[in-house]
Formats: structure tokens, C-alpha cells, sequence
């Protein structure tokens, strides 16, 4: 969307250019809105309600125009709610439900959705607009102000070259680069673009152009009272989890799982299949990505929850030859530098996914964040036991995970302590020392302050320093392909019961996520149920070996990395780096050329 400060209209060209940025968002249908100094542009994906009274942009009582992006699931319980104090509906879709529940409570009503969403209201009674994204940022929404104006959108790509916006936001570089952090704050890799951050809402005075920016959510643990046992708290996880993936499963479409064969994905894949196969003759769809590299390939895991469940599972093997060829498109794509090649393998099974015409697929993401799932939480936990436990417990880890005794120790002090971690991530750099700040590592300090306490740990790590940037992961990829991913273990209410649980619930013996394996127990095989291994959708390890010699001379060509990079040991050590490092440096020389991005 734009406004116009200076009280011009937009020109429809102007509003058409941007929104046919994403037609990849919404290939069903287009549609506009103008309005004196501002206009909304709307891309389609028809998912529920597929008639024309689904279409946006959305008119209710003649006072509210709505842009909308995602899903309130629980939408049909807020209809009934709202049709018994007398409001009326023309369709069947949750859009409107957002602009009732927005007349009759306000802002309040954000309090009530159930779902993932960035939106926009113009409510022209008061003047204003009322934007808001879901508690976790599921759904992306970007701004950036313009000297005569402002402009709003699902991707940067359609705010950049505003005002001079492909210029490169060089802090936020400078701390990937040195740290690997990312989307840990409200600033983008680009100047002058910023994001509206999770769990808050902008509310825009049309008449002054101002704009304040609120937070409406806090993510807040649930309290048990005294009585529950491992029996209560196994039973009460399971039966949120059951509902999540029901509220999700509601479609007019075709809904199907992204399964990788490890616990989180298995886990969702066997509940929905077990509740789509009850309202369905057809089976439930199941897409994974296998690698070739057999050491970090999760495919066998996969078809053993197929056949067991009635899966019909679909399979997509990436070569060398189609990274390759996408190296461009994934970048494009995705509109900022990321972590690993890992990130075509879920590209491709959203690109199969839309070969089969299915638009809506669950999956796995936020496990590990709500119920520790990766081995460096370990260290978070060693710091609050009494000294008897703590070997015990490093015995235990070291058992019932995939790494020893000696890297839990080592991952203790490196996660714990910023010093030993600082250090080590400046003697693996190749930033220039004019170019280092301590501010670069803020986001380091604050992280390792978090692991001393597990709660504080995973409030950092789902709204600020880890789930951001996966969930900006899955949807630039799921949405090029037109398809939507919804997320069932972001259910808020799900959220908040696992920060919630007693710690040993999480972490048991030193076996992660405990109280999801032990609700699966005697639901998936054993050998998927009780696995310590666990990959992902992780790309063969052979193709940056491949691919070495052409991308140190991406490198090498990079104006932004020959400015701020000892280009020499790089290029002297390039060979012995490891996997992600050797893409980090080759993602930002091809990010560079693919967005124009100047310094």
C-alpha cells in the first residue's frame, strides 16, 4: 500500500508496479483500493471461501476497507460469537470476521485471533489506519518512508529503490557476517526499510501523518497448579497439539504436510493424517526432500510414518545442477543473505508442492524453540542444577543425544560465556578491525546472558535471535510457490503451556523435546519417536565442493566484501572453511548482484 503525505493521489500505475511484485503471493485474484492519499493493493490466494465475496480488498458497514495476509483459524468461533450480537456476514472467509471483530472490540479484538496475519484497516470513521502482525511474525510486513509518503508491503522487494533503499544497511550486515545473526531486530539489510515487529500494531493518523508503533502480546508462560504429574501434562500437550492441527486443517482446499522424517514434522503429519483421513476418502499428502548424501538424508524416516499412517508420500531428490540453477532464484526469493544451501532443499518441496495443486501445507517449525530441541540448549539447563547433578546430567546428554561428553562441555562455555565466544568469532572472521564495533555483538552478550536461565533462553530465542529468521525462511519460500505453510506448533496456547512446563519435561535424561516424544510414544514407530539424530531438509555437503571455485570468484568480485573484508585470507583460506561459512560469504557477493545493492 502507499500514502501520499502531501495529500495527492496515488496513481494507479504506481500501486499496480509494486503489488505485481507478488503475484507469486496471490496468483487467484487482484484487486485495488483507492482512497484521497492512499491506496491498497491485494493479491489473492484463495484458500478459505474461494468465491468472489472472498476477495480483497474487503468493505464492511461502509466504514472499514482491510488488506489481508494469512489465516485466523479460529475465525468460525468468532463468528458465532459476533453473529449473537447481531452482526451479519456476506461470505464464508475469516477476512471478515477480522473487520467485525474489529468494530465491535477494537484493538482489543487482536487479543482473540488465533492465527498468523499482517493486515491493514482503514477505518474511516476515525481517520486512521490500523496495521498489526501475528504474536510471532509468521507473516511478514515491511515499511519504509518516502519523502512525500509512506509505503507498506509483504516483501521488500516492492519497497526497494524507494528513496534510495537498495542501499545496504551496513550494521545489520556487519553483525550477520560477524555473528550470524539475523532478522533480530526491526531493521532489513537495506537502509531505510524497516519491519513491523511480531506481537505489535502501528495505528496511523491520517490527518497528521503520524504513526506509533505498540506491542498488544508478551509472550507469558502458563502456570500449572500443584497436582499435575507426567501422565496430566503428556495428555494436556497432546490434546492442544490435536487442536492446533484441527484448527489448521480447516480449508476449502487441498491441504497436505511438509514431512522430513523427523520428530516435529513426523509428529504433525500422523496427527493430521489421522484427523483429514476421518473426513476424507483420499489419503493425507506428505512432500520430502531427500539429499543424496546419505550421512544427513532423512528419507527412510519418512516413508517408515507413511506407511504406517496412510500417508501418501511424495518425494523430491534437488542435484547439483538444480542448485545451480536456482542459486538466483532462491536469492530473489528469499531478499536477504541467509545461513545455509540447506534452504533449496524446503524450496523444492514447495515447488513439488505446487506441481500436485496443493496450496496449504503444514509444518514443523518452532519445535525446537518451544521445547529445546537443539543440543546447545543443553548448556542452559547444566546451569541451573545443584553441583551433585551436573555431571549426571552431562552423562545422560551425552547418552541420549547425538553429540559426547566433550562438546556438551565445550558448548557450556561457549554459550555461556561471551567472552571465550566473542573472541572465538572475531578469530574466525575476516572483517577488517576497523570495521568491528562492540555493538556488533550485543545481540552475542545478550544471548549468553539468556542461557543461564532456560525460561529467559527460549523467550530470546523465539522472538528475537532464532525463530525470525526461519519463519522469514518458510515463507519466502512456501509463497513463491503459492503456497501457505501453516505452523501448528505456533499455536500461542501451545506456545505457552511448553515455556510453562517444568524444565525435566523438556529435557528428560538428556533426551530433548521429552514431553512430544512421550506424547507420540505410542502413536509413531519407536525408531522415529525416540530418534537422537536429526537433520531437517539439509542439502548435500558435496555441493559447495562442487561449486567452491566459482564462488570464491563471486567473492573476490564483491564491492561490498572488498570494503569490508581482508580479502587475502579470505581467498588464502576459503578452501579450508567450513560449509556455511563458505556460503555466507558467497550469499552476500550474489545478493549483491542480484538486488544492485550499494554500499
Amino acid at each position: 500500500m502507499i500514502i501520499k503525505s502531501d495529500n495527492s493521489p496515488v496513481e494507479p500505475e504506481e500501486i499496480k508496479r509494486i503489488n505485481d511484485l507478488i503475484e507469486h503471493r496471490g496468483p487467484d485474484n487482484e484487486g485495488f483500493y483507492f482512497h484521497s492519499s492512499l491506496a491498497f493493493g491485494h493479491r489473492r490466494l484463495s484458500i478459505l471461501d474461494t468465491s468472489d465475496f472472498g476477495n480483497q480488498p474487503m468493505e464492511y458497514m461502509g466504514e472499514y476497507w482491510i488488506t489481508y495476509n494469512g489465516e485466523i483459524y479460529n475465525y468460525v468461533e468468532i463468528k458465532e460469537e459476533l453473529v449473537a450480537k447481531g452482526y451479519t456476514f456476506k461470505s464464508e472467509c475469516d477476512t471478515e470476521v477480522i473487520l467485525a471483530s474489529y468494530d465491535c472490540w477494537g484493538y482489543d479484538c487482536l487479543s482473540r485471533f488465533n492465527g498468523m496475519w499482517a493486515f491493514c484497516i482503514h477505518d474511516l470513521k476515525n481517520e486512521k489506519l490500523f496495521f498489526s502482525r501475528d504474536r510471532f511474525g509468521i507473516k511478514p510486513l515491511y515499511y519504509v518512508k518516502k519523502d512525500n509518503g509512506m509505503g507498506f508491503g509483504s516483501e521488500i522487494k516492492q519497497l526497494i529503490n524507494a528513496n534510495g533503499s537498495n542501499k545496504l544497511n551496513e550494521k545489520i550486515l556487519l553483525e550477520f557476517m560477524l555473528t550470524k545473526y539475523d532478522d533480530h531486530t526491526n531493521e532489513t539489510y537495506f537502509k531505510g526499510i524497516y519491519s513491523l515487529p511480531a506481537s505489535h500494531y502501528m495505528s496511523y493518523n491520517l490527518k497528521s501523518n503520524e504513526f506509533s508503533i505498540n506491542r498488544y502480546y508478551s509472550l507469558t508462560p502458563k502456570s500449572f497448579k500443584d497436582g499435575f504429574n507426567k501422565d496430566t501434562l503428556v495428555k494436556s500437550f497432546y490434546e492442544l497439539l490435536e487442536d492446533s492441527i484441527k484448527l489448521r486443517l480447516r480449508s476449502d482446499v487441498q491441504v497436505g504436510t511438509c514431512l522430513s522424517g523427523g520428530l516435529d514434522s513426523s509428529a504433525i503429519s500422523v496427527v493430521a493424517a489421522k484427523i483429514y483421513n476421518k473426513q476424507s476418502a483420499e489419503n493425507f499428502l506428505g512432500i520430502n526432500a531427500s539429499s543424496s548424501d546419505k550421512r544427513n538424508d532423512e528419507s527412510y524416516f519418512a516413508n517408515v510414518v507413511a506407511e504406517n499412517n496412510n500417508i501418501e508420500l511424495h518425494k523430491v531428490a534437488p542435484t547439483f545442477e538444480d542448485f545451480t540453477n536456482y542459486i538466483d532464484e532462491l536469492i530473489l526469493t528469499q531478499e536477504q543473505p541467509f545461513t545455509s544451501p540447506s534452504m533449496f532443499m524446503g524450496y523444492h518441496v514447495f515447488k513439488k508442492a505446487k506441481d500436485l495443486g496443493c496450496k496449504v501445507m503444514l509444518n514443523g517449525q518452532g519445535g525446537d524453540e518451544i521445547l529445546l530441541g537443539y543440543e546447545r540448549y543443553f548448556s542452559s539447563t547444566l546451569n541451573i542444577l545443584k553441583p551433585v547433578n551436573f555431571l549426571r546430567s552431562i552423562y545422560d546428554q551425552s547418552k541420549n543425544s547425538r553429540i559426547g561428553v566433550v562438546r556438551i562441555v565445550l558448548n557450556y562455555l561457549y554459550f555461556r560465556m561471551y567472552p571465550i565466544r566473542i573472541s572465538f568469532l572475531k578469530y574466525r572472521s575476516f572483517i577488517k578491525r576497523e570495521h568491528r564495533k562492540s555493538e556488533h555483538f550485543s545481540a552475542v552478550i545478550k544471548n549468553c546472558k539468556a542461557y543461564s536461565n532456560p525460561l529467559e533462553l527460549q523467550k530470546s530465542e523465539i522472538c528475537e535471535l532464532q525463530l525470525p529468521h526461519l519463519l522469514r525462511y518458510e515463507d519466502r519460500n512456501s509463497m513463491r510457490h503459492s503456497i501457505e505453510t501453516r505452523l501448528p506448533l505456533l499455536d500461542y496456547r501451545l506456545v505457552e503451556f511448553c515455556l510453562g512446563i517444568p524444565i525435566e519435561y523438556k529435557i528428560r535424561k538428556g533426551w530433548s523435546k521429552f514431553i512430544l516424544r512421550a506424547a507420540m510414544d505410542k502413536i509413531l514407530p519407536n525408531e522415529v519417536a525416540w530418534r537422537k539424530n536429526k537433520f531437517g531438509f539439509e542439502a548435500p555437503t558435496s555441493w559447495l565442493d562442487d561449486y567452491a571455485d566459482e564462488m570464491l570468484k563471486e567473492i573476490k568480485e564483491s564491492k561490498i566484501l572488498n570494503f569490508y573484508c581482508d580479502m587475502p585470507a579470505l581467498e588464502k583460506k576459503f578452501q579450508k572453511l567450513g560449509e556455511w561459512d563458505k556460503w555466507l560469504y558467497f550469499n552476500i557477493a550474489r545478493w549483491e548482484k542480484v538486488y544492485r545493492v550499494v554500499r
